[in-house]
């Protein structure tokens, strides 16, 4: 994969908000400093991470976070998006890490950018229970009063979608369960967490807040009707379940009555307006028509009662991962966007990018960003309101349900020596950022 060798990237608007994101279960470790996640009950189940590692250790941030700040501060990035780990907040002195963090970050010139929760749900709570998102409000509260001086950009949740499709669904992911269409419910105290987060920081005076949703064009596999139907009714599912509730304040049609309580009260509360819209972006998917058969995609198995079957993207390359390459995506995405939503639609930060790759010298990771980056600033010359990107990730680290097989970092970690050794890429940003100055 080349670069667009010889041609500088375009330059972004002043004030364009660069960073590099991480999530506190994947980097952290010293998990024996703080109470259970859900992941870590995943985790020691057998065969449920492909290598049978967990991230007990993962990259040792929680002891070595000066040296990852010091990296984050010689990149030259804007802002570093981090997680913070409720179960860690829960235990003793685990606030106190959070704030040695952000003092840190702010010693260095990084804006420090918290998400609230990535994933890792402290293990005696349940997304199934409505009560969990009040709990959530609570931690927030406590998170705010605590940071609130210093931090000055929140992220409510991160991916909703995944959390709800891999960890209730499918069962890829914590927690394990296999519910299908019943992890609705799950997707639905999630926004509702949301929605009671933005109102537990605006209480505590904290301004600027967003979530980070994950989010692909649907391309349907062919013209043929059902083709068409089963990709939009994936569309409706992955993209605009968690969206049109944050955005527009509305389940798309159909899906309402479906969700527990009294949903068009609870609307209310997760349509509180947010200053930005957080995006994750990876790939478009290419769907058809359900095939009756189970299918391998992305390292997972879907089974053949979907209303859908998801295909491959041909004719693209591809990432260690086998995820497609299609740069071009974030501008379709982007634009489409901002066709469905209108004036509705906040201003968007990509809060995640990345791709996984082996090597130091990794030429493929350079080719993948820059060509994402390229086709970010093409969305913003088509009139897309975006103000921010956030390269995942700033370290190798614990890949979830792959464990250590996958690499996204732009600093390569040796998870036996916990040596750090920026890569190719590292340099790369680096003089990206470098020249937008």
């Amino acid at each position: 994969m080349a670069t667009d060798a010889g041609n500088p990237i375009p330059r972004f608007p002043a004030g364009f908000l660069w960073g590099v994101s991480t999530s506190a279960h994947q980097i952290e470790g010293a998990a024996d400093e703080r109470e259970a996640s859900v992941w870590d009950a995943f985790t020691a189940g057998p065969g449920r991470v492909k290598d049978g590692s967990t991230a007990a250790v993962a990259c040792d941030h929680y002891h070595r976070y000066r040296e990852d700040v010091a990296l984050l501060a010689g990149l030259g990035v804007d802002a570093y998006r981090f997680s913070v780990s409720w179960p860690r907040v829960n235990s003793p002195g685990g606030l106190d890490f959070y704030d040695r963090l952000v003092d840190e970050l702010c010693a260095a010139g990084v804006r420090p950018v918290p998400t609230l929760f990535h994933w890792d749900l402290p293990a005696s709570l349940d997304w199934l229970e409505r009560d969990t998102a009040a709990r959530f409000a609570d931690h927030v509260s406590v998170v705010a009063e605590r940071l609130g001086d210093r931090v000055t950009k929140w992220i409510t949740l991160n991916e909703p979608a995944e959390h709800t499709l891999l960890g209730h669904a499918l069962g890829a992911h914590a927690p394990g369960k296999q519910l299908l269409f019943d992890a609705l419910p799950v997707a639905h105290h999630q926004l509702l967490a949301h929605g009671l987060a933005v109102r537990a920081l605006r209480a505590a005076g904290a301004g600027d807040i967003g979530i980070a949703n994950s989010h692909g064009p649907t391309w349907p596999a062919s013209k043929d009707p059902a083709d068409l139907e089963a990709a939009a009714f994936y569309d409706v599912l992955l993209n605009r379940l968690f969206a049109d509730p944050v955005i527009l304040g509305a389940y798309p049609e159909g899906l309402g009555e479906l969700m527990p309580g009294d949903v068009q009260a609870d609307l209310k509360i997760i349509g509180e307006p947010v200053d930005w819209y957080g995006i994750n972006y990876y790939a478009p998917t290419r769907v058809g028509a359900p095939q009756g058969t189970e299918i391998e995609f992305g390292g997972l198995t879907l089974p053949a009662g979907l209303p859908f079957s998801v295909r491959e993207i041909e004719d693209r390359p591809v990432t260690d991962f086998g995820w497609p390459v299609v740069p071009e995506g974030l501008t379709e995405l982007l634009t489409g966007f901002r066709d469905r939503y209108g004036d509705r639609l906040p201003p968007i930060v990509i809060t995640e990018n990345g791709c996984s790759y082996e090597g130091i010298d990794d030429q493929d990771r350079i080719a993948y960003l820059d060509g994402h980056v390229r086709a970010l600033h093409a969305a913003l010359e088509a009139g897309v309101d975006v103000r921010g990107y956030f390269v995942w990730s700033l370290l190798d680290n614990f890949e979830w349900a792959e464990g250590y097989a996958r690499r996204f970092g732009l600093v390569h970690v040796d998870y036996t020596t916990q040596k750090r050794t920026p890569k190719a890429s590292y340099h790369w940003f680096r003089d990206v950022l470098r020249a937008q100055r």
